[in-house]
């Protein structure tokens, strides 16, 4: 028997590694607080706020503005039930076969993964056709659209071995390693290395998170303005020699 639950605030781990970003960060920048108890009145409730508990996660990720527009106060959509789902078994970079659909039976490699709806998108598999940027004087422009996919019935691991749909689990190698098997070869499917990718940096090896980020002395410009108690036409009758020997009329305010 499935259980179904609907939504979840919680971003998913996957997501959390792919920002590359504290997952405190991600999680301030889509939360929606309308009203938090102010701080230093005793009178009120501590720690009372009312906020958005449910979001509707698409393929936008969590933390850019696309994903606070969809999911804006007075935005109503229909409740969207996720199976939960234990462990986790697609990463991008995986070789998967389409089940459902126009693309039945084709493989491909998987591009983005959204977790929190049990997403995959596949590179190039199950598009559609979408209008952008269409108005009152302009048709706008057609364009190929990738349409994610259920892994719990839309897409299945392909084996190594076989290069056939197979079933898989997760165990435990005799040095202690988690791995995936296929449960028809009983062959390893190693994590592809294109999950390492984030948005900062295709490889973990290539990322370098101790570079010094200050300026360095050397390369500091050297202060050369002096500030001083006069106007930019003093500064220049000084520097070209000429004096005021002026003597104003007198003058009266009342």
């Amino acid at each position: 028997m499935r259980i179904f639950s609907y939504l979840s605030k919680k971003v998913g781990d996957l997501t959390i590694k792919y920002s590359n970003l504290p997952e405190s960060y991600v999680k301030r920048s889509y939360e929606q607080v309308y009203w938090k108890t102010p701080s230093g009145y005793p009178q009120f409730l501590k720690n009372a706020q009312v906020a958005r508990k449910k979001f509707r996660f698409t393929t936008n990720r969590p933390w850019t503005g696309q994903f606070r527009l969809q999911n804006d106060r007075g935005t109503h959509r229909k409740k969207v039930f996720i199976e939960p789902i234990k462990d986790w078994t697609f990463f991008k970079g995986d070789r998967v076969e389409i089940m459902v659909g126009k693309d039945k039976g084709k493989q491909g490699i998987i591009s983005q993964v959204i977790q929190e709806r049990n997403w995959v998108i596949v590179e190039g598999l199950n598009t559609h056709l979408r209008i952008v940027g269409k108005d009152k004087s302009f048709p706008g422009v057609t364009v190929q659209s990738e349409a994610p996919l259920l892994v719990t019935t839309d897409v299945k691991l392909v084996d190594p071995e076989s290069l056939k749909p197979t079933e898989i689990e997760w165990r435990y190698t005799e040095e202690g390693m988690k791995v995936r098997v296929s449960l028809t070869s009983s062959r390893i499917i190693p994590i592809p290395k294109a999950n390492e990718e984030t948005i900062d940096y295709k490889s973990k090896e290539l990322y370098l998170d101790n570079v010094e980020k200050d300026t360095a002395a050397a390369t500091i410009a050297k202060i050369t303005f002096v500030p001083k108690l006069r106007t930019f036409e003093m500064d220049i009758m000084e520097e070209m020699g000429i004096k005021e020997d002026r003597v104003p009329a007198k003058s009266w305010w009342y």
